[in-house]
């Protein structure tokens, strides 16, 4: 049986595609592998943003709570996505709850870790900063969409 490094699975997950195996390896020394069981929370709204989350396994629900309604979950994420970009920018806060809702395995990358790197290496910090920006990107399209859906016309 081969076992599988956190550097393995970051090679093979889709967002890093591309990346060399030295800027693999630099952001592996960052990381480390959870699980999350159904119904635990990886983030809350307004909680520091301390971690990048990749997602290897399973899905997460993204939600925004509202008093008296409860959640809403607003996207969701599963295998071979991340979640959120808060930990790249200041002031480093979630704007989401981020809620597993099967068995779900992540890396968790410490995003003060990650982000030394990336000042210290302008190149992987470009290459990280451009990925992130088509999550961002992509998850504010897929907002777009449903709120054309809520409030446009009937």
């Amino acid at each position: 049986m081969t076992v599988r490094t956190i550097a393995d699975f970051l090679a093979e997950h889709p967002f890093f595609a591309g990346l060399d195996n030295p800027a693999i390896a630099e952001l592996a020394g960052c990381a480390l592998i959870m699980h999350v069981s159904p119904g635990d929370y990886l983030f809350r709204q307004g909680g520091t943003a301390d971690h990048f989350y990749v997602i290897t396994r399973g899905r997460v629900a993204l939600e925004l709570f509202s008093p008296g309604a409860g959640p809403h979950v607003l996207d969701s994420a599963g295998e071979g996505e991340v979640l959120d970009w808060p930990w790249l920018i200041p002031p480093y806060r979630w704007f989401f709850d981020a809620r597993a809702v099967e068995e779900t395995r992540v890396i968790s990358l410490d995003a003060a870790c990650l982000r030394g790197k990336c000042d210290r290496d302008p190149r992987l910090g470009y290459d990280l900063l451009q990925r992130v920006a088509q999550v961002m990107s992509h998850r504010l399209q897929a907002t777009r969409v449903r709120l054309l859906d809520l409030y446009g016309p009937r």
